[in-house]
């Protein structure tokens, strides 16, 4: 019986003694650090087991605990897209497994119904549909956004983390211009942050890794269900909308990934945000931030994170290319005032002091 096995038994243990475990199967998608379990019982019963050990207990806690209200209080069409969590005394379960400088954390779910899966590369009837789909979605989430307490993690905290990580130790983060390249952007992200004036924008649940293998619609192309939530988190809509530009993208969705920002650039992604735009509203300062939530997801996800969360391999590729490409071309090779334009998005007016 392996380690991750193991500590499934005790997980389970804590949460029903009285139903025996029969079979244990690991179905992660074996790109990340995390790892997914199917889990049968002795009546033929299933359920899903995630195990995680990045970041801290605390937070993978709280999104779960989000995930689930979120799974509750969204209404139709949208009611069954998510995966429910099993509760013990009403609160969401979660295990956490320590030993030495083991810190591992488990929390069960009941299954995701999957009905079909979009193509690798999408036509434009199905950019289209994703577009009015994920418009709605963002809707049923911005309705419901105040049964929500306050997040303890922000786009801020997780960029001041770095920085702390980076004056604690830099040489873990490449050479020292390498060390330098990621405080100008850190920098500069934060400033942006101000002169988007994100104050004004919404907190709703984002998923942001949106990719082809992690939904499934109806025949009429209706988002139907919806799985992998690593990257959850209580943020701002526009975080979910770089890999949005990635799943309609025209090289589509790929086995070996790179994060280029040119998905954001093609005539594809721009259908895509013509549907979306028609059902649910974007603003200039919106559209003006899709730049510097593709710097936050290159800084946190890639940089900060990506050791603990990606395999070793893709995570030094990751970061390798993150230095070389990704960073330098933020702010080179993308022009939100182009998508502003084509939209016709007007400017909103300043609000008097």
């Amino acid at each position: 019986m392996t380690e991750h096995v193991k500590i499934i038994h005790k997980a389970w243990e804590g949460f029903d003694a009285s139903r025996k475990i029969v079979k244990v199967e690991e179905i992660s998608a074996m790109v990340s650090t995390n790892h997914v379990y199917r889990i049968t019982f002795e009546d033929e019963d299933i359920v899903i087991a995630k195990l995680s050990s990045y970041g801290k207990y605390e937070h993978f806690k709280e999104d779960h605990r989000f995930i689930h209200t979120l799974a509750n209080n969204l209404l139709y069409p949208f009611e069954n897209v998510l995966a429910k969590s099993l509760l013990k005394n009403n609160r969401v379960y979660t295990y956490r497994y320590r030993q030495g400088k083991k810190d591992i954390w488990v929390v069960f779910y009941n299954p995701v119904r999957v009905l079909q899966r979009m193509p690798r590369r999408l036509d434009e009837k199905h950019i289209r549909k994703f577009g009015q789909q994920i418009g709605r979605f963002h809707k049923a989430c911005s309705r419901i956004k105040n049964n929500f307490p306050k997040s303890s993690k922000t786009l801020r905290t997780d960029i001041q983390a770095l920085l702390e990580r980076l004056e604690k130790d830099e040489s873990k983060f490449g050479t020292r211009a390498q060390a330098d390249m990621i405080r100008y952007h850190c920098d500069l992200f934060l400033k942006n942050r101000l002169k988007n004036n994100v104050s004004g924008f919404e907190i709703i649940p984002v998923f942001i890794d949106w990719n082809i293998g992690n939904f499934s619609v109806t025949d009429k192309l209706e988002l139907y269900s919806r799985w992998d939530y690593d990257w959850f988190r209580m943020s701002y809509r526009m975080m979910d909308f770089y890999f949005f530009s990635r799943v309609c993208s025209d090289a589509g969705d790929r086995t070996v990934f790179s994060y280029y920002i040119n998905t954001m650039n093609e005539d594809r992604f721009l259908m895509f945000l013509e549907e979306y735009h028609k059902v649910n509203p974007l603003t200039a300062n919106e559209i003006r931030f899709l730049r510097e939530s593709y710097r936050f997801f290159i800084l946190n996800y890639v940089i900060k994170d990506g050791s603990y969360f990606f395999s070793e391999q893709y995570a030094t590729k990751l970061r390798n290319e993150a230095y070389e490409i990704y960073l330098p071309s933020v702010d080179r090779d993308f022009d939100p005032e182009k998508i502003i334009k084509a939209l016709k998005i007007k400017e909103e007016p300043a609000k008097k002091s």
